[in-house]
């Protein structure tokens, strides 16, 4: 298998992505498990970016934690919405193109005779905003850039786990291993430590006293300049300790949501988005400008944030406020609550994807694992009739609802921890 994976400056990058945009309402880990169904059921892990979602697999050399290549120069390169690039990296040829925000190729090439013959066919597509290749190509307005001078800043584009199972297991296969490499490099120490040390009547007194008054002294050092005090960990915070009753939270985000959904002369509203922490609307230009819709917006939506994707697509953005939380877990195993799920749904004619996954949480000496059934489904109820659904559950918590404007469905993300 060919490895789809470079290394700049030491540092190494995921490319040949998979990547698709997620469409308005829909929430990125449902969308990236769908479509990895539908493509290649060996693609195993996703990030999400500017509205889109990209696909690896560990099969490549992909792990949990890589950042993409190809995010990271989009972002880079942000004055361009539109671009070619084939840079020369690892002896091989990395090929990304955007067109309006979107990355449409993100391709590694071990032959530049290929990597050419695709720079050349997309650069025959009009309105490239810029174009950039090696200068021995000699290709028409391209200009060469070096990819590690891109490659500077924080990516926001990681790769996770599309199943949480695989990336619970991975967290703690790296705890072990740091754990065994710990032992490793202080081998010697804790050798010497058990080894039996000379008896002090058979050292000089006077230089004993003297190199236990230095020892002590040093250790003084060392505890005020690095903090070397042990302390214990903080004990393991189990979520389902502190959730907000499902009925609050799906009224606050039905309220929230409706806050943001005021109707802007000349803009329209493609989507409105309940998360755990904030709401957020995204508006598309029609024939306003940027200056009505600020004064608009400050008006009809007082305390909000407003965030230019582009000049014809804004984003707005309220924190929610604080809901009362309580301890609940359902007392049925996980398997029991999904297939309660499934028929809750099918009581109602309903479709919805839904499966079990096991979250892990560490603070490096106690590990708890935690059984979650995911929920995910559409439908045109609203948040507090379609929460009803899960009347009958303990340990519901809502973590996501979406608004299509276009086609008037809601989008639900729920998640249930069970025993």
């Amino acid at each position: 298998m060919v490895s789809q994976i470079i290394t700049v400056g030491r540092k190494k990058y995921a490319v040949g992505l998979f990547w698709q945009p997620t469409g308005a309402g829909y929430v990125a880990r449902s969308y990236a498990k769908t479509l990895a169904r539908s493509v290649d059921r060996k693609l195993n892990l996703f990030t999400e970016y500017r509205g889109m979602v990209g696909l690896g697999a560990r099969r490549f050399g992909h792990h949990v934690g890589m950042d993409s290549a190809a995010a990271a120069v989009t972002d880079a390169l942000t004055e361009y919405s539109s671009f070619l690039a084939v840079f020369a990296v690892d002896k091989r040829f990395f090929l990304v193109a955007v067109r309006n925000g979107v990355i449409l190729e993100d391709k590694i090439f071990d032959k530049e005779s290929d990597a050419r013959t695709e720079y050349f066919k997309l650069s025959e597509i009009p309105d490239w905003n810029a174009l950039f290749a090696p200068s021995a190509w000699g290709m028409p307005r391209a200009v060469e850039r070096n990819l590690s001078d891109l490659l500077v800043g924080s990516v926001r584009a990681t790769l996770r786990p599309i199943s949480r199972v695989g990336g619970g297991v991975l967290s703690t296969i790296i705890l072990i291993g740091f754990g065994f490499g710990i032992f490793y490099f202080f081998r010697e120490p804790i050798q010497q430590i058990v080894n039996v040390q000379p008896e002090i009547a058979n050292i000089d007194a006077n230089l004993a006293q003297e190199y236990e008054r230095q020892v002590a002294e040093k250790n003084k050092e060392l505890d005020a300049e690095f903090n070397t005090q042990q302390q214990m960990p903080d004990p393991i915070v189990l979520p389902y300790d502190y959730l907000p009753d499902p009925m609050a939270r799906a009224q606050m985000c039905y309220q929230a949501m409706g806050f943001l959904m005021q109707p802007v002369l000349g803009w329209n509203q493609t989507y409105v988005e309940c998360s755990e922490t904030h709401v957020t609307a995204r508006f598309v230009r029609d024939f306003g400008t940027l200056d009505g819709f600020y004064n608009i917006a400050t008006q009809l939506m007082p305390h909000s944030f407003v965030q230019e994707e582009s000049q014809d697509s804004l984003l707005v953005r309220a924190t929610l406020p604080a809901v009362v939380t309580k301890a609940s877990l359902d007392e049925r195993d996980a398997d029991t609550v999904l297939r309660a799920v499934r028929s809750a749904f099918q009581a109602i004619d309903t479709p919805v994807d839904a499966g079990m996954v096991v979250d892990t949480l560490t603070n490096g000496v106690d590990t708890e694992y935690l059984n979650v059934v995911e929920v995910a489904a559409e439908s045109k109820m609203i948040p507090m009739q379609f929460m009803q659904i899960f009347n009958d559950f303990g340990g519901v918590y809502m973590t996501r609802c979406t608004w299509n404007a276009s086609t008037r469905i809601w989008n639900y993300e729920v998640i249930i921890y069970a025993k």
